[in-house]
């Protein structure tokens, strides 16, 4: 069998992904006059190199000053690379010129911080400046637009201007009276909103992060851990299924990205598992679950956590040693799925001549691998937060500097540029409009008014609670909306958990941030099952269907850790050690019950299938005599003799 690794994990084979489906920014961007592109890379060139000078406060710069600059170096891409509607071809007026609006705003902006700094301007004192707010406002509106689509944008419209109807909405939805003037000004000029934590959080810490992507991709580094995943597993019983889950781990800790991840490396994986004799719905389902724990890998995990970090006052290594357990068990879930299914249907791996040789991939690659290390432990250990990536990127540039086949060429750079506008911008473009919703819910004061009335609804039971958190997280997560259902929640219920149940926080804040993420696989509208079965050519809600199931540890995983901290390192460290051995028992059953086939034991009569569940969750919840009683009805299931030993034509790797 031959696997076509000639193209990136960030750059999709365009032979495999449907034309709708593929990135129109490329085109839109050799369509552009040459000046024009010169300016994006200069401005993104100059961008970086004020970023590098605000952080590691090389020259004085105001936080508000080095925001807005931010917004006019990166913020006009948006509107260059994704099209005003459908039909546009090239980059027409309509796009230049919001595109010159935002820089113009921006820039004014930027002189005029200092008064902002120094004075409000909530409610505005000048007409002009109300203007300057309508305009922002409505700009970055039509960056949500085009970044999220007009379902997006109608749920930033509506919550954001919350506080103009608020007078009119009922029981603790209620909320002061507030003109239209102020409702906008509030939302672009106050700390509690566009000048806040995501802001911040883009300008201060995502950059370095994004920096570091674009450098990685730039010097082959997708191409390298798609490699190492098929020399380590392609030789393993259904071993492209295998590369998937190990590929999308790899990429994903990279891009934090859910559905970058699964156009990029499913447009490899999903052709090479069809082949393998994966039907096309467990082939698209598989790379939506493996591209969606992008968002819980460590070191990166996508801007939810780093949002976390600001927002709790947690360090971010605190945040990602936590995700390491929840993550690792998650893939080893999937792991363990595709094992059983490959045993139960005799799925072979790939021959070995097909594929890469490890030694060979690790030299080829292994400063990316010393740079993930390095990550690591500047995040964990060393805890220079913001910083690290920054160090990271300078010891890749050096690392590849040295290594002929990594060395970034001269050529390149131009290209390296474009491309961390094109990250920068559309993780503006995303992402500002949520800071919106943020200034709808703070404005009218509702969101202490919702937690405490959800600590009076829950009284003493936590679970009424949660299964309302877990139900909005889900249907704004279903929209695409993972970040904004994080902000709602972290402000209304992470403080009634807090209250009800004296909860740890960290734990808390990570169920919301799993539980939104989760949406992007849960039926019927998961998204990145959506987009996966595009590519495997399979029914949507069918794939969306087998991705559930495929993806059902990460349905209990946060309800576990949230119960029981020391799986996320926040307890006694034996408890930690005692609950992971439990949780990879309980994830082993969880595996074989939904797959019909448990390792050395065999295929699986149907009838013992759903008390091997159920021994699983009761194994995995941290309870003592729950968990009793789930390796009681576990021994007990597995004890029932198999169906019929599955068919195997070698010994295969695991």
């Amino acid at each position: 069998m031959n696997v076509d690794t000639t193209h990136s994990a960030a750059e999709p084979n365009p032979d495999v992904v449907p034309e709708d489906m593929r990135d129109p920014s490329e085109d839109r961007w050799e369509s552009m006059p040459l000046w024009v592109r010169t300016l994006v890379i200069l401005a993104s060139a100059g961008g970086v190199v004020m970023a590098i000078g605000y952080i590691f406060s090389i020259f004085p710069l105001l936080d508000l000053t080095y925001y807005f600059l931010l917004m006019a170096a990166f913020l006009p891409v948006v509107y260059l690379l994704l099209p005003a509607w459908k039909g546009e071809k090239g980059v027409t007026w309509a796009s230049y010129a919001p595109a010159i609006a935002i820089v113009v705003l921006s820039l004014i902006m930027a002189y005029f911080s200092r008064q902002l700094v120094f004075g409000t301007w909530v409610p505005v004192k000048e007409v002009w400046q109300l203007w300057v707010a309508v305009g922002l406002f409505v700009m970055i509106l039509e960056g949500a637009r085009r970044s999220g689509g007009l379902i997006f944008l109608a749920i930033v419209l509506v919550l954001s201007l919350y506080p103009i109807y608020a007078f009119y909405m009922p029981g603790i939805l209620w909320g002061p009276p507030t003109s239209f003037a102020r409702t906008v000004a509030f939302n672009v000029f106050s700390n509690d909103a566009m000048l806040g934590v995501v802001t911040r959080v883009v300008a201060e810490t995502l950059i370095g992060f994004l920096v570091l992507a674009a450098l990685m991709v730039a010097t082959g580094a997708a191409d390298f851990f798609l490699n190492l995943a098929l020399a380590m597993m392609g030789t393993a019983r259904g071993g492209p299924a295998k590369v998937s889950v190990l590929a999308s781990g790899f990429f994903g800790s990279l891009s934090g990205s859910i559905f970058s991840n699964v156009v990029g490396t499913g447009s490899v994986t999903i052709p090479a598992m069809k082949r393998a004799g994966f039907p096309p719905h467990y082939a698209g389902a598989l790379e939506a679950c493996a591209s969606t724990g992008g968002m819980i890998m460590p070191p990166v995990m996508g801007a939810v956590a780093f949002i976390m970090a600001d927002f709790t006052g947690i360090s971010y290594g605190t945040i990602v040693l936590a995700a390491v357990i929840p993550a690792v068990l998650y893939y080893f879930g999937l792991y363990m799925h595709v094992h059983g299914f490959a045993l139960r249907n005799d799925i072979e791996g790939m021959k070995r001549e097909d594929l890469p040789r490890i030694g060979q991939v690790l030299k080829d690659g292994w400063p990316f691998l010393i740079v993930l290390g390095f990550l690591v432990w500047g995040l964990v250990i060393m805890r220079w937060e913001r910083l690290t990536p920054f160090y990271a990127s300078a010891l890749l540039l050096v690392l590849t500097t040295l290594h002929p086949k990594l060395r970034l060429s001269i050529r390149k750079i131009p290209d390296l540029f474009y491309q961390i506008s094109k990250l920068l911008s559309q993780t503006m473009g995303l992402l500002l409009p949520t800071s919106f919703i943020l200034g709808g819910l703070m404005a009218t004061g509702v969101a202490p008014v919702i937690a405490a009335s959800l600590v009076r609804m829950g009284g003493d039971n936590v679970v009424p609670v949660l299964a309302i958190g877990i139900g909005v997280c889900i249907i704004f997560g279903m929209l695409g909306m993972i970040v904004a259902a994080y902000l709602m929640l972290a402000l209304t219920l992470a403080p009634a958990l807090e209250q009800i149940a004296g909860l740890n926080t960290l734990a808390i804040h990570m169920f919301i941030a799993y539980y939104a993420s989760l949406a992007a696989i849960t039926p019927p509208v998961a998204l990145a099952a959506f987009l996966a079965s595009r590519i495997s050519g399979s029914d949507a809600l069918h794939t969306s269907m087998h991705a559930a199931r495929l993806g059902v540890v990460l349905y209990f995983l946060p309800i576990f850790f949230l119960f029981e901290p020391a799986l996320i390192f926040q307890g006694p460290i034996y408890l930690t050690v005692v609950w992971t051995v439990l949780n990879v028992i309980a994830v082993v059953l969880i595996a074989a019950a939904s797959e019909g086939q448990l390792p050395y034991r065999g295929k699986l009569r149907w009838w013992p299938r759903p008390f091997i569940f159920v021994a699983g969750l009761l194994i995995g919840f941290p309870e003592w005599i729950s968990t009793g009683v789930g390796l009681a009805i576990a021994v007990a299931a597995v004890l029932v003799p198999a169906a019929g030993p599955s068919v195997r034509k070698a010994p295969a790797a695991a």
